[in-house]
């Protein structure tokens, strides 16, 4: 997996490319721990570019949600395709998280 962080405004948004799995979850984590200690606040994670995130890869989305949302901030996710939405709403986490068609529907959201 690569990621690409861009500044949007006060919004972080950041692409994936490829698997989000146990192997490199703690990439992504890290990337916005170090922006959340930077100030940011509003993050929108993008799976257009994305196909699988196992167990671990959803545990760190909660656990970076979790912390954004006790900061005042938020996390929003954009992109799914039809197998990833069907993992947010099997576990329910479809319900903690906002989740948008598109980037800029994530963006316009905040």
């Amino acid at each position: 997996m690569t990621l690409d962080a861009n500044l949007h405004g006060d919004v972080l948004v950041i692409a994936l490319h490829g698997q989000l799995i146990v192997g490199n979850r703690q990439a992504l984590k890290q990337r916005v721990l170090d922006d959340i200690e930077a100030g940011t606040r509003k993050v929108v994670v993008d799976f257009a570019n994305t196909g699988y995130i196992d167990s671990s890869g959803l545990g760190v989305l909660v656990s970076l949600a979790k912390r954004l949302r006790e900061l005042g901030g938020d996390l929003r996710l954009a992109n799914l395709n039809a197998d990833l939405r069907t993992l947010f709403e099997l576990t329910k986490l479809d319900s903690l998280f906002q989740i948008a068609d598109s980037r800029d529907q994530a963006l316009a959201s905040f």
